[in-house]
């Protein structure tokens, strides 16, 4: 759950503080199996997603310095997202076998008709 407004035309009545309500959806691409027949550890994927959105969670996006100036869109957001869990692989705080993976997609989804992905290369 996030609190944001957006600056442009484009948005609308959203260039007003709104609130906005995700589901998050992460997926780990591979093009093997690694040692343990997995794509990734589950459990280390997991802790790390819930650390990613416990930093935006409850809060006014507006507010985060790092995004001052932004529009922070569906789309914005979960590139962010899929940055940080880049950046957990690269770090290893996804387990060895995750320096496997070959692509990461993020998907927000504010209803059954309201979403977007954004898919990166590792």
């Amino acid at each position: 759950m996030v609190a944001h407004s957006f600056r442009g035309e484009v948005f609308g009545p959203a260039q007003r503080l709104h609130g906005a309500t995700f589901v998050v959806d992460a997926r780990f691409k591979r093009d093997e199996l690694d040692a343990d027949n997995i794509v990734v550890d589950i459990g280390l994927a997991t802790e790390r997603l819930r650390a990613v959105l416990a930093d935006l969670n409850y809060r006014n996006l507006d507010d985060v310095p790092a995004f001052a100036g932004v529009n922070t869109s569906t789309e914005f957001l979960a590139k962010h997202i899929a940055d940080q869990l880049a950046d957990a692989v690269h770090a290893g705080s996804l387990g060895e076998g995750a320096r496997g993976l070959t692509g990461i997609e993020v998907t927000l989804h504010e209803s059954h008709v309201a979403w977007a992905s954004y898919e990166r290369p590792l």
